[in-house]
């Protein structure tokens, strides 16, 4: 084997195999979970557009208090003429106050309050989802780390033994117990490991990319992870019945359905007549040179006080077509909900499914491992005494190395499949989990600013 081959294979061997890490510092899944709840972009997004949500609440309550206004003028004016008024300059200005308060709007209000509480429903519950779509992601994440070393492992195994081959098909051709075509067989296949290797130190690298996009740190030694069966439901039916009732999804669509609702109150209220009050308070200055009888100069008081009433006659089809469009958004809301039942029960059996299939195939590749290396060592040994061949022995060797790697894909898939039920039904979440880390509340920031009448900073001082 060249210098070349070698030094790629010392590389990989590096790569894989975590060197300068000490086994007390390993990362257990559980670990990289509570980074990812913690550190996840898309995750801390969702909790931002959460936080925008509960503002809405404020805003709507802004129908029920008052408007206060101030306001301010000076105005010069000059006129030239004849007689009493020539030469006439007029200054005049003042500033005032006035206040006007809904007194009755057709319960647009009201209505607009409640489907903003309903939006911020439905958003904590997308936040849900995301948090445990976040999770699912990341246990995922740290599977294929530990998949794709596995497999590099056994790359970097695979083409040590295949030199071996070469150099012992090579020792054979030169006592004359061998074949060049023997020795071009070895070959092949050793350069076709050095290919897969290659491959497989990539895959590793990509992995290891994506791990550190949704974990928001670098795959140092990884402890192997085995599934959460504890935590699974008992059966197939059971998985239905908790994702029907528990899944953020579900419960989300079904928010904006109440949403939708208080929009069509809210449209059909622009329809009814609404009251208003208003206040005003004005001081006015006049100063006219040289003096005049028309009005005399100096400061005057003035107040004001008054109901009006606004009573909708037509509005051009306006008000009429927006509470169609909001009937329609409202009907489209209920069908959602039952597109979401949907793809949740689909993809619980389809998790379920999964993890069946994997613990199958978990026990079957285990034993088709255990037979294959049986296999390659009986193999061997023939081709010692002249009953095989070296293709017979290279053959024996692909096996091994595909009942290793269909065995810790199955393992992962295992793993992964626990996880995937758990998201399926709505119950992957850091308190399940046991995660050591302060779970979001989204409550602590609506409570701080449902009710506030005024303040330009957030909760968190900016």
């Amino acid at each position: 084997m060249s210098l070349a081959r070698y030094s790629i294979a010392a590389a990989i061997l590096l790569s894989v195999s975590g060197t300068g890490i000490s086994a007390a510092s390993a990362e257990t899944i559980f670990g990289a979970l509570t980074k990812a709840y913690q550190y996840n972009s898309t995750l801390n997004s969702g909790r931002a557009g959460v936080r925008v949500t509960d503002e809405g609440v404020a805003i709507a309550k802004s129908g029920w208090r008052p408007v206060i206004a101030g306001s301010s003028d000076i105005n010069y004016a000059s006129q030239s003429g004849v007689g009493v008024q020539a030469g006439t300059r007029l200054t005049t200005g003042g500033f005032g106050v006035t206040i006007q308060q809904t007194l009755f709007d057709g319960f647009q209000t009201l209505n607009n309050v409640r489907a903003a509480k309903a939006q911020v429903r439905a958003q904590r519950e997308n936040l849900r989802n995301t948090e445990e779509t976040t999770l699912f992601n990341a246990a995922s994440a740290y599977m294929d780390v530990i998949l794709n070393r596995q497999i590099a492992k056994f790359r970097e195994r695979n083409l040590a033994f295949l030199n071996e081959q070469v150099r012992a098909a090579k020792s054979r051709l030169d006592v004359g117990e061998g074949t060049r075509t023997d020795v071009a067989q070895a070959q092949a296949s050793q350069a076709l490991a050095i290919a897969q290797l290659s491959a497989a130190r990539a895959q590793v690298l990509s992995s290891a990319a994506i791990y550190h996009q949704i974990v928001g740190d670098e795959p140092g030694k990884l402890q192997p992870a085995g599934p959460v069966t504890k935590l699974l439901p008992s059966s197939l039916p059971a998985a239905f019945a908790v994702a029907a009732t528990e899944h953020p999804a579900i419960r989300a669509t079904e928010a904006l359905v109440d949403a939708s609702e208080f929009s069509v109150k809210s449209a059909e209220g622009t329809l009814l007549p609404s009251i208003a009050a208003q206040a005003g308070l004005n001081r006015d200055y006049t100063h006219r040179s040289p003096d005049s009888t028309i009005s005399p100069n100096g400061w005057n008081n003035s107040a004001s006080i008054g109901l009006s009433l606004t009573v909708p006659i037509y509005q051009g089809g306006r008000a009429s077509a927006e509470v169609r469009q909001a009937k329609e958004s409202l009907g489209q809301a209920r069908i959602q909900v039952d597109v979401s039942r949907d793809q949740v029960r689909a993809a619980v059996a389809a998790a379920w499914a999964q993890y069946q299939a994997a613990k199958e195939s978990s026990r079957a590749n285990a034993e088709a491992v255990k037979a294959a290396q049986l296999a390659l060592d009986g193999v061997i040994e023939e081709r010692n005494v002249g009953q095989r061949t070296t293709l017979d022995v290279l053959n024996s060797q692909a096996d091994l190395i595909d009942a290793q790697i269909n065995q810790v894909n199955a393992e992962r898939d295992l793993v992964v499949a626990s996880y995937a039920i758990l998201s399926a039904t709505g119950r992957l979440s850091a308190g399940r989990l046991g995660l050591q880390v302060a779970e979001y509340q989204p409550e602590e920031h609506y409570n701080a600013v449902k009710d506030k009448w005024y303040g330009l900073r957030t909760p968190d001082g900016r």
